[in-house]
């Protein structure tokens, strides 16, 4: 399998002022391409340094993939340090030039000298056409067949030159007719300890296709690799093994590949005919935000309250003001009057609630930051609560509080169904 190392260019990546997608991306489409990321490093807008990571990647890659710094400022280095490491000279690509030509001239605007800079590209390379903008990526080889290809850092322009340009060449240069084909269950209510404990025979025993577990905020993933050469012989790869994973963790899969757990729910609510609404408190509106989030959500979500202030529990969703004295907000009963509150105020069926300490103050013996209850009012107009204590800052609660009340809601839902 050919080996590529990705060198991300950006002193703006060092600095923590712009997050690298783009060395995500990357190797995500390299693996599923058959290629494998042999490693990955950031570094600044340093032609000495930038150079050095070069030059350190062909020494145990079969190439390195670079991404920005093909601008047309005096900082943009890439393309002078791979002409470095190489011993190559720039020289005007005239294809290029006109291109940038047109572009500036659709747009009704100046083309300035420097441009002219990103049709300057290492002589004999392999150019890269940017349709989308104005640096055009390239590739060029050393002498021994290792490579370096180049494309510019701004996504949606980098995105698409890797798919339409540097991969079929990649493919092309390397031989290569299989890919990576992959399929993902999506689970929850369920850790990763027990699903590894579940599954761990598979994990030795399995060659093509081979799983492995990710984590995530509150729910993990079991991904399902095959290599063949087409979809259709990777699913016949993918198919028992998807399916003995489903028996094994029968309960907590939601969904696979594109389903979301929002979907899942969805998809659930619209089987049964009915409608959801949502009363937030921690949570702020991340549920409502994550089911509209889903094409077709209006068939079976009413619509949501974020009742942050006590008083807002009381009048808008008729929460008794003596269970919040009592219990406090933040307690089952409170979220179990939401919950019903909200279903009855939006003429639903089911309601869901939140309510919580999300932090990073707000903490007291016996309620620390990080515990959350949760409602879920039945279309019988009876309430269940469930509990959640989570440890972190103040986002990875309101994550965590956000994927368990769907969690619960899913399971409930569920539950309901079979036993109906």
């Amino acid at each position: 399998m050919p080996s590529v190392e990705l060198v991300a260019v950006g002193t703006e990546l060092l600095l923590g002022q712009l997050l690298d997608t783009n060395t995500a991306y990357v190797a995500e489409r390299m693996a599923a391409c058959g290629i494998d990321v042999y490693g990955t490093r950031a570094v600044g807008d340093n032609r000495t340094r930038i150079a050095a990571a070069i030059a350190a990647a062909l020494e145990h890659a079969d190439g390195v993939v670079t991404t920005g710094g093909l601008g047309p400022t005096v900082d943009d280095l890439t393309k002078e340090s791979v002409c470095d490491v190489l011993g190559l000279r720039a020289e005007l690509h005239e294809p290029s030039l006109r291109a940038i030509e047109a572009l500036f001239e659709q747009l009704r605007r100046p083309m300035r000298e420097n441009n002219r800079k990103q049709a300057m590209l290492p002589r004999g390379a392999y150019v890269l056409e940017n349709p989308n903008g104005t640096a055009a990526g390239f590739v060029v080889s050393r002498a021994d067949g290792k490579f370096v290809a180049c494309m510019p850092g701004v996504p949606h322009e980098m995105k698409p030159m890797l798919a339409d340009r540097l991969l079929p060449w990649l493919r092309e240069r390397f031989g290569m007719r299989d890919a990576i084909h992959t399929s993902v269950l999506h689970t929850i209510n369920i850790s990763e300890s027990e699903i590894d404990h579940r599954i761990d025979d598979l994990f030795r025993a399995l060659e093509n296709p081979k799983i492995a577990v990710l984590a995530h905020t509150g729910r993990c993933d079991v991904k399902i690799m095959a290599k063949a050469p087409s979809r259709a012989a990777a699913e016949a790869l993918i198919e028992p093994v998807r399916r003995e994973l489903g028996e094994r963790l029968a309960g907590h899969v939601f969904g696979a590949d594109a389903q979301t757990l929002a979907g899942a729910v969805h998809g659930l609510l619209q089987a049964r005919g009915q409608r959801l609404a949502v009363a937030e408190s921690c949570t702020g509106g991340r549920i409502c935000a994550a089911l509209t989030a889903v094409p077709g959500s209006s068939a079976s979500f009413a619509g949501g309250v974020v009742a942050y202030e006590n008083s807002v529990k009381a009048t808008v969703l008729g929460v008794d003001e003596r269970n919040i004295e009592r219990h406090g907000a933040v307690s089952s009963e409170v979220a179990a009057e939401m919950a019903l509150g909200v279903r009855r105020r939006l003429g639903a069926e089911l309601g869901l609630a939140t309510t919580g300490i999300a932090g990073p103050g707000g903490g007291v013996p016996g309620k620390p930051v990080g515990l959350v209850f949760v409602g879920v009012a039945a279309a019988d107009g009876r309430a269940r609560t469930f509990q959640l204590e989570v440890r972190g800052q103040r986002e990875v609660v309101q994550d965590r509080a956000t994927t368990f009340a769907l969690g619960v809601l899913w399971k409930q839902l569920r539950d309901w169904e079979q036993n109906a």
